[in-house]
C-alpha cells in the first residue's frame, strides 16, 4: 500500500509480513515455535533465537493482531523519517535488548517467578521490538518539540496491562523500550554532528550497541549455575 505521495514502507510491511508468515508456519507445523523461541537455555546453544523469536507470537490471534497493529502505526511514519537502514537497525537492535534482558534476568532454577524468568522459560513476540520504536518515536517527538502525552498513554496502558495478563514478558518490553530510545538519541546527536560537517558515526554507534547487549550475554551464561 503506497502513500499518497508515493512513499512505500516497504521495511514495515515486510517485517509484518514475515511475522504473519511464521505465524502460519507454528498454526501448520507442530511444535514450530518450539524450536525458534527462545529461553536462556535455548538461546545458549542456538542464540539466533534471541532474534526468531522476535518474529513469534502465540497462536492466539490477538497477540499477534495487537503486535501487526502496532507495529502498522508506528512504523510507517518512523521508516519515512529516520530511513530505512536506521529504522530497521531500531526495530532489530531493540528486539535483541527485550531477548537479551529476558536472559539476563533469568534465574538458573527451572522454573521462574512473577519478577524472574526461569531458566526454560520461553518467549515469543514482536513486543520488545514494538516498544524500543516507541522509544524511538519518543526521542524523535520530544527533539521535534511535539507533543508525547499520547505515547505515554499507550506506554502506561501496555504496562498496567503486565498486571491483568498472565505471562507477559516484561523484560522484552522495558529491554526493547530502553534500547530504542538510546537509537533514537544517537539519531539525533550524530545528525547534529554531520551538521558541523563531522563524519557520522551512527552505525559505529550502534554497533557498539550490539556488542555490548551480546557481551551482557556471554557474561551471563559464563556466571550462571543451572540448578540441575
Amino acid at each position: 500500500m503506497a502513500r499518497r505521495d508515493g512513499y512505500i514502507p516497504v521495511v514495515t510491511w515486510t517485517l509484518i509480513g514475515i511475522c504473519v508468515v511464521v505465524w502460519l508456519g507454528e498454526l501448520a507445523i507442530p511444535d514450530f515455535v518450539n524450536d525458534i523461541a527462545l529461553s536462556a537455555a535455548a538461546g545458549k546453544a542456538e542464540p539466533w533465537r534471541f532474534l526468531t523469536s522476535a518474529f513469534a507470537h502465540s497462536t492466539n490471534i490477538t497477540h499477534i493482531g495487537f503486535n501487526m497493529f502496532a507495529l502498522w502505526s508506528l512504523g510507517r511514519a518512523l521508516e519515512r523519517f529516520l530511513g530505512r537502514g536506521r529504522y530497521l537497525a531500531s526495530y532489530l537492535l531493540s528486539a535483541l535488548a527485550g531477548g537479551a534482558l529476558f536472559v539476563v534476568m533469568a534465574t538458573g532454577s527451572q522454573t521462574g517467578g512473577a519478577l524472574v524468568p526461569g531458566w526454560y522459560d520461553g518467549v515469543v513476540g514482536a513486543s520488545g521490538a514494538i516498544f524500543g520504536l516507541f522509544g524511538t518515536l519518543l526521542v524523535v517527538q520530544r527533539r521535534l518539540g511535539g507533543s508525547t502525552r499520547s505515547l505515554w498513554m499507550v506506554l502506561a496502558l501496555n504496562v498496567a496491562l503486565v498486571f491483568f495478563i498472565p505471562d507477559i514478558a516484561w523484560q522484552a518490553h522495558v529491554g526493547g523500550f530502553a534500547i530504542g530510545a538510546v537509537c533514537g538519541v544517537v539519531f539525533f546527536e550524530d545528525a547534529k554532528r554531520v551538521q558541523r560537517g563531522k563524519r557520522s558515526l551512527t552505525w559505529w554507534a550502534l554497533g557498539t550497541l550490539a556488542v555490548v547487549m551480546v557481551l551482557a550475554i556471554v557474561l551471563k551464561y559464563a556466571f550462571t549455575t543451572v540448578a540441575g
